[in-house]
């Protein structure tokens, strides 16, 4: 894919072009994932939740929060 300039983007399997990704704030995570802005922090600062830095705030992947919950979700054998 040509990003203009005569710079080209790869693209991994299952990545979406740039402008097609959707970011959530710390705040909307937050809720989507019903926990605190500070456990988001934690996550995104300990490297378990990718992030990009937009001034002094973060944006996460919407793609990214479902799919750290798909990994982090339990299931409990029954005894």
């Amino acid at each position: 894919m040509h990003t203009g300039k005569g710079r080209v983007m790869v693209m991994s399997s299952g990545e979406r072009p740039l402008q097609e990704v959707v970011f959530l704030t710390v705040a909307e995570v937050a809720s989507v994932m019903r926990v605190s802005k500070m456990t988001v922090y934690r996550l995104v600062h300990s490297g378990e939740l990718p992030a990009i830095r937009v001034g002094r705030s973060f944006r996460v992947p919407e793609q990214a929060v479902h799919a750290y919950l798909k990994e982090s979700y339990v299931r409990l054998e029954s005894a």
